[in-house]
């Protein structure tokens, strides 16, 4: 295992490990920020997340959302940020944001931590930029 894999895979643990259920994403953010995670870049519905790191990037396969071929949604900004405010509140688990995302025409997503923001992609350029707070770790 490199020092990246094993550095990422400490992070995650300490940061679902002292995440709360509400506003969990901010804390999640900063443990990872904190450990050298600079940018993550999540395609879906594929559901791979390439995490740029100051050891060296690396890929996580996630479980597709959909195999085979598949219509994309169209971007729905409105849906979008529903499915965001219910992950806030803790009332979806990350798969269901991620499905919910997808539903809503999300392509693409990519986390600047140092910037704090996420910007969600659709296919056909379209883009929803969202600001998330710091937290205390």
């Amino acid at each position: 295992m490199s020092d990246a894999i094993e550095n990422l895979n400490l992070a995650m643990q300490r940061a679902m490990a002292g995440r709360p259920k509400v506003g969990g994403f901010p804390y999640f953010a900063e443990t990872l920020r904190r450990a050298g995670v600079t940018r993550n870049f999540w395609s879906l519905p594929s559901c791979q997340s390439l995490y740029l790191t100051q050891q060296g990037p690396v890929v996580m396969q996630g479980t597709p959302l959909v195999s085979g071929m598949a219509d994309v949604p169209p971007f729905d900004r409105n849906a979008l940020i529903t499915a965001l405010r219910a992950d806030q509140a803790g009332a979806s688990t990350f798969p269901e944001f991620l499905m919910a995302a997808w539903k809503a025409g999300v392509v693409s997503y990519d986390v600047d931590f140092a910037a704090r923001t996420c910007t969600y992609h659709g296919a056909s350029g379209e883009k929803y930029v969202e600001a998330y707070p710091a937290a205390d770790v």
